[in-house]
């Protein structure tokens, strides 16, 4: 069960965000760090969930569980691509 791929993106394991874990006591923020899970392609999206709980097993809702930050890609447009040119 461990060998479940919770990040694609990364290809990062259950069995390595435990160990992780256990071996650092690790926050949400450093595993993501130290595993690079949730800082693929599609920032976080697809594992943030997964990587939260996790982490954040046991821990009350309100006052010590932590959330992963989620960063969607962003490629810069310019406002002709938007909004269409005048030359098309």
């Amino acid at each position: 069960m461990e060998d479940i791929v919770i990040c694609r993106c990364e290809n990062v394991t259950l069995k390595h965000i435990l160990k992780t874990v256990e071996k650092y006591d690790s926050s949400v923020r450093e595993t993501k760090l130290r595993t690079r899970a949730g800082m693929g392609f599609c920032g976080g999206r697809t594992c943030k969930n997964h990587i939260d709980k996790i982490i954040n097993k046991g821990k009350k809702i309100n006052t010590e569980f932590t959330t992963m930050k989620v960063q969607p890609p962003v490629r810069p447009v310019t406002f002709g691509e938007l909004g269409g040119s005048e030359d098309d």
